[in-house]
């Protein structure tokens, strides 16, 4: 990890002390070429800079997958964990550290399968940390097998006659869990949106929980073809409490005022598949923050060996 260490307020009084988009990244990402990755690790970049966040003062967290790579190339603390079990690292962590910004990224098969029980439990306790889910519909890393996010009769190598169950759908899975405080929908292929949902949720104090649509070139470049193509099958959810990144008006033209707060109408939104939706469709900060209530005060090096001596005494014979 580099020693670059620059505050704001630095940047703020010398702009040559100010950190660039790509002083957070450590090396070119090896994704295939196109791979919406790529688009994610841009955004993510784009807001550190803004920020001006400390690479000594935030963790980057992952699983396993092709999104899991994120770690190694951002300028940050990096834990690349094992499949499915990059929440409940990111939750011990967080504890742990509590100063600390940070930022969890899952692939579809990493958090909706093996790790679908830490990602309901880990949005029912709404730590403060920004997640990012970069689903593109298929198992990539391990070459092309059905993820629970792969359309139904979509054909992969585990199932050639086409994916016999419908899809599991993030969003409604996400926000059917008590203490929800942040569900937002974004898309590789809208990075003026992609950015704007990621500061936001990054603002959000609890957990952001970020669904980026993308494609994986190799196995699912078609998956979301219809909505690339004709950009009237898109619409973005709009407020003044949601995301409405400039520049978009004229390519987005079905627009819906949306209160974030509204969440019976988030959820049928979300239930709703006669066009693709982007924007937060809920958000509330007054949910308790697992990190905030379960905070600890600080124990000195002697507290802690006088304790583990009396439990010790315990146990002695």
């Amino acid at each position: 990890m580099s020693s670059i260490a620059v505050s704001l307020l630095d940047c703020e009084f010398d702009e040559s002390k100010c950190l660039e988009a790509d002083d957070y990244q450590t090396r070119v990402g090896k994704w295939c070429a196109g791979c919406g990755d790529f688009g994610a690790l841009n955004a993510v970049k784009r807001l550190l800079a803004k920020e001006q966040l400390q690479p000594e003062k935030m963790a980057f967290v992952s699983g396993i997958g092709c999104s899991s790579r994120f770690p190694h190339y951002v300028n940050a603390y990096g834990f690349h964990g094992i499949h499915g079990r990059a929440l409940p690292i990111a939750t011990g962590l967080k504890l742990a550290r509590p100063e600390l910004d940070v930022f969890v990224v899952m692939g579809d098969g990493d958090c909706t399968s093996i790790g679908a029980g830490h990602w309901i439990h880990a949005t029912r306790y709404n730590p403060n940390m920004t997640v990012l889910l970069l689903d593109n519909n298929i198992y990539g890393l391990t070459k092309n097998q059905t993820s629970p996010t792969t359309p139904e009769g979509y054909a992969s190598n585990t199932s050639p006659r086409g994916s016999v169950l419908p899809a599991l759908d993030p969003l409604q899975a996400t926000l059917g869990v008590s203490n929800a405080s942040f569900v937002a929908q974004t898309a590789d292929w809208v990075p003026a949106h992609l950015y704007a949902t990621l500061q936001a949720a990054y603002d959000h104090n609890g957990f952001s929980f970020i669904r980026i649509l993308q494609r994986c070139p190799k196995f699912t470049p078609d998956v979301f073809d219809d909505a690339i193509k004709n950009p009237d099958h898109v619409e973005l959810l709009v407020h003044a409490d949601g995301v409405d990144a400039p520049g978009l008006e004229k390519l987005f033209k079905a627009r819906r005022e949306h209160n974030p707060k509204d969440l019976d109408e988030a959820r049928a939104l979300a239930q709703r598949s006669d066009l693709l939706r982007l924007g937060i469709f809920f958000k509330d900060d007054s949910f308790p923050v697992y990190d905030e209530i379960r905070a600890v005060s600080p124990v000195s090096a002697e507290e802690k060996i006088n304790k583990l001596e009396k439990e010790f005494d315990r146990y002695g014979v």
